[in-house]
């Protein structure tokens, strides 16, 4: 049985099992970084001469349904947690 951990959200802590908890904060992180990139594009639409907001969001939509897009962000995300877990560990002497 993995080792249980403490989630907290806003006005609650709970109980999860560690890999649950990890997988959040990457499902976190990679909605974080989607969402960056949204409002870099439809900026970037709407500073463009004749451009929309629907212009960014349609390039938008268009970038982040990449299989290789979102691989690199789920990969970055999940070698960011773990590596932040590895070391805190280390430092604790564990």
């Amino acid at each position: 049985m993995s080792e249980k951990t403490i989630l907290v959200v806003p006005g609650k802590k709970m109980t999860v099992p560690r890999p649950l908890k990890r997988s959040l904060q990457i499902a976190a992180a990679v909605a974080l970084t989607a969402g960056v990139a949204l409002a870099i594009l439809v900026g970037n639409g709407l500073l463009v001469p004749r451009g929309h907001l629907l212009q960014g969001w349609d390039v938008w939509v268009t970038f982040i349904n990449r299989t290789d897009i979102l691989a690199t962000m789920v990969l970055t995300a999940l070698v960011t947690v773990l590596f932040v877990y590895w070391q805190r560990d280390h430092e604790r002497g564990k």
